[in-house]
This record gives structure tokens, sequence and C-alpha cells, in this order.
């Protein structure tokens, strides 16, 4: 018999897949009125209400999987509990279709006026001249991101005959031609676009991303869509084309605080908003309950689930062993990620050492997540990384070589995009960590974590000076810094570590070094 504490509201149609199975016992309690018994539960299901924090899993001993009725997990410690083995799975799919219909509505709404026009006619009006709107026949759709949304986005805006590009920098070729999209830069996107609407995640690069800049160059009446995250266009910025005519209206779903009791776009009547209804329907609702349901029926049962995104029950034992080097992998994943900024086919892990005895396929996992976390707009970790990846056509794989180079253990991630290559090399140093030794086949020394700049750059005297000038005169301090080079005269690197976050604007300044080949900022 297994039991389950459902601590937040949930349709009984919606726990039809636990309700209907035999040897569970379902507990539709508040976390608070079972204090005394959280012990015995063998699962939990909740919504976004119930915090499920270090402290309340510490309490539920016998806990095996926590399930979310829905995407976001913010509420849920998943390091805590997948330190104590305990599977967290979510449903990533179940507001899909809610979410892209509900973009769909605000859109038609937004250039057609309806918002508007129903509340002139309520008020016994009859002003049709005032309401003249724009159709969406033609006219070109800018979508920003394109995950499972911005993918069902661009299908409904065929069926408009809309024309549709898409920004997402790691959107293939061979998939944008498969669903009939134009993948263009984000600049070319701003300039041709009559409709923009954004469906990225909420990361420290989307944030913002539409401001008084990236605004300048849309086209003037240009029409803006924000169904996703609150944050992602700046609502100050776009307080001032609104102002100005050059945005001529905005459909808003989110914003940066809710509720947005004293947002000054609320003054417009042409911003058209609703309270983030994206996955208020009766069927999402229903969806992400009854997946989430089935999906820890599967995992009582002893089937593998789908959509976990923490690391599967394994023993304390292998878990230890195995937590350094997935620690160092998911590092070494990231660091590439963010300096190879173009899509990619395919990614090679190369394990020698001690380190090629254990279960590689978890710490493979690592590579992915590592990489794939600011490329998708759902959660993303070791679990479901493969899936992941092979949703978005990239190939994986791992060997096991000799070559140790000297070191206990030894591993080689190499990653092969469209127009570049990036391979980082690593290893595990018991009592001093995570190190990375080679990278691009430079020779360095430096432990991953922090704010980091790496720099590749001609080696010529006065390289090193000009970028302590740069820096010094942006008043940043170096932490640390490491360099490596083949030979004298070619090609160096450089990688910085700071206390702080760099400013955009010194790798820009950075990048006009007549030396400097490439900057880019990392942030682990």
């Amino acid at each position: 018999m297994y039991r389950i504490l459902v601590a937040d509201a949930i349709s009984r149609e919606g726990l039809a897949p636990l309700l209907n199975a035999k040897g569970i016992e379902v507990v539709q309690q508040k976390v608070k009125d079972v204090e005394s018994s959280l012990h015995v539960y063998d699962a939990l299901l909740v919504r976004s209400a119930t915090q499920v924090t270090e402290e309340l899993l510490t309490k539920m001993t016998n806990l095996k999987i926590v399930g979310r009725a829905g995407v976001g997990v913010d509420n849920i410690d998943t390091d805590a509990a997948t330190k104590r083995g305990i599977v967290v799975i979510n449903a990533p799919n179940g507001n899909t279709i809610s979410t892209a219909e509900h973009t769909f509505a605000m859109m038609a709404s937004l250039v057609r006026y309806i918002p508007q026009a129903n509340t002139s006619v309520k008020s016994r009006e009859w002003n049709r001249s005032a309401f003249v709107g724009t159709e969406l026949y033609n006219k070109q759709l800018g979508i920003i991101g394109f995950g499972r949304i911005g993918s069902e986005i661009a299908k409904r805006a065929k069926a408009f005959e809309m024309k549709v590009c898409v920004f997402d920098p790691f959107l293939t070729a061979t998939r944008a031609e498969k669903l009939g999209v134009s993948s263009v830069s984000l600049d070319e996107l701003l300039v041709s676009a009559d409709i923009i609407t954004v469906h990225t995640p909420l990361t420290k690069e989307t944030k913002g991303l539409l401001n008084r800049e990236t605004l300048a160059k849309t086209k003037k009446g240009v029409y803006l869509l924000n169904c996703a995250r609150g944050g992602i266009i700046d609502e100050e910025a776009l307080v001032h084309y609104l102002e100005s005519g050059h945005v001529k209206g905005a459909a808003l779903d989110v914003f940066e605080v809710e509720p947005p009791v004293d947002n000054k776009l609320l003054q417009f009547e042409q911003v058209v908003t609703t309270p983030h209804l994206g996955a208020s329907t009766k069927e999402a609702q229903l969806n992400v309950a009854e997946d989430v349901a089935f999906e820890i029926l599967q995992f009582l049962e002893g089937k593998p689930v789908s959509s976990s995104i923490n690391l599967p029950a394994i023993s304390k034992e292998v878990f230890e062993k195995i937590y350094p080097f997935t620690t160092l992998t998911k590092r070494m994943g990231s660091i590439i990620s963010q300096c190879m900024r173009e899509p990619v086919q395919e990614i090679s892990v190369t394990y020698a050492g001690t380190v090629a005895d254990l279960e590689t396929n978890y710490i493979t996992r690592g590579v992915l997540a590592g990489f794939l976390k600011t490329r998708v707009d759902h959660p993303v970790n070791e679990v479901n990384a493969s899936m992941v990846a092979k949703q978005r056509g990239i190939t994986f794989g791992e060997k096991v070589s000799n070559e140790t180079q000297g070191y206990a253990n030894i591993i080689e991630v190499t990653v092969k995009g469209d127009h570049s290559s990036f391979t980082i090399t690593g290893t595990y140093v018991e009592g001093y960590g995570p190190r990375i030794v080679n990278i691009q086949s430079f020779d360095i020394d430096f432990y991953p974590e922090g704010y980091l700049l790496y720099i590749l750059h001609t080696d010529q005297p006065g390289v090193i000076g000009k970028v302590g000038k740069v820096l010094g005169d942006h008043h940043v301090n170096i932490a640390t810094m490491q360099v490596g080079r083949k030979q004298k005269g070619g090609e160096a690197i450089m990688m910085l570590s700071f206390d702080k976050q760099l400013d955009d604007t010194i790798l820009s300044t950075l990048q006009n070094v007549e030396e400097i080949v490439k900057v880019h900022k990392i942030d682990l």
C-alpha cells in the first residue's frame, strides 16, 4: 500500500489515475493538518501553494517522489530532494496549448480593439469608426523563443496566413525549415516584424531583452505581446514607446510585479491585460493534474517516468561517488553553452582514469543539463536533459580513453555546432574540487565558479595590460587570472574571475581592443 498526500486543491477528475489504482491511498489534506503523520507518505502532490522545503522533506522520511501539477518548480527544493534520493516531477506539456491559444486570443484582441470596443458598447455607445483594426493576414509575426509554446504559436500563425520569423539562438536550420519559419537574428526580427511575441524563460540573458535600445529598432506602429514571464519586456521602456506612439499597442498577461497595482502600463487604453491566465483553462488544469498523477503512479509501479527534473532515486553510495563529477560536468556544459552561442548538432564526452569506472551515464547527463539549461523554456537537469537534447536534434554519446593526461581522472567534452566546435577538459581533485585544465587545446588551470571572463587573443606584449586598464577604468577588481598559450606570438587565452557580474559595456570596450579575438562572459 502506497500513501499519497495531495497537499493542494486538485480535482478528483485530475487524480483519477491514482484514485482508480489498486494499492494506493490518496489523502487530500494540507501539510499542517497531517503534521504528525508526514513520515508515512510515499508521495507528495502539490501545485504552487505548498512550499516543499528541506525542513518538510526532512519530516517526510518515507517520501520517494514529489509531483508538481504544473511547469514551475520554484516552490520545491530540488537539491534537497535529490540529496535524499527523492524524484521531483512536473507536467511540462499540460499548459502548452492553453498558453499558445491565450497568446493568439490576446493578439486578436490587441489588433482589433476588442476589449475597448466591448467597453464602449456596454457604455451604450456605437462608435464603429473609433475601432478600425488591423488584419493578421500577411503580417510578419516575430516570435522570440521557439520552444514548445513558440512552436505552437507558429502553427496557428500559419493558419492565419501570417509570415513567421523566429529568433532563437539555438534553433537549427533543419528544424526551422521543417516548421516553415524563417530563423533570423534578433535585430532582423525587430526591424521586420509587425507583431512581436516573446516566449523565452526569464533568465539573466532575457531579462529586459526588449528595452529602450532594442525597441528603438522596431517598426513604428509595432505591436508587442508577453504571455511568458514578466520582465522580458522592460516595462519602463515600454511606457516610453507607448507614450511616443512608436509602439501602437501591447498585450500583457504577465508583469514584473504581480499583481501590477501601481503599474503605469495600466493607464494606456492601447494596452490589453489579463491576470496571468496563460495556463488557466479547465483543460490545462486537468491535463497537468492527470499528467503528474499518472507519472507518480508509473514511478510507484517501478516504471520509468518521462518528466523527472532531477536524478532518479539512486543509492546514497552511488550518488556520493558521482556527485562531484556531475557538478563538474554541469559547469563544463554551461561554460561551453555560454562561449558557443550557436545551434549545435553533437555533444561527445570522453572519460579516462578512475571516473570511467563510475555511472558515467548520469555524469554525461550533467553535461547536457549544464549546456541546455539556458537554451530551453522549462526546467532541465540530469534526468530530462537527454530527452530535451533529442527533441532539439542534438546527438550525444560517450567513450572511454586511456589518456589520463597525468591526472587520476579526466573528462573531455566536445560540442560541434553549425559553424564551429568547442572542447573543454576537466578533472576532480580530491580535497581541491573541480578544475578546468584545458580549453580549446590551451592548457590552463582554474576553478569553475562564479563570474568569469574568457578572452581569446593574440599573444602580444601589453595585451594583459590593456585588459587590466579597461577593467580598472570601470572600477572592476580582478579576483584571479589564468593564461594559456600554444606558442609565442600565436593565439592565447585568459580566464579571469570577479566578485561581481561584469556590465555589458565592459565587454563592448574589450572587444574593441585590437589584439582581442573573442570575449565571453560566463556566469556559473
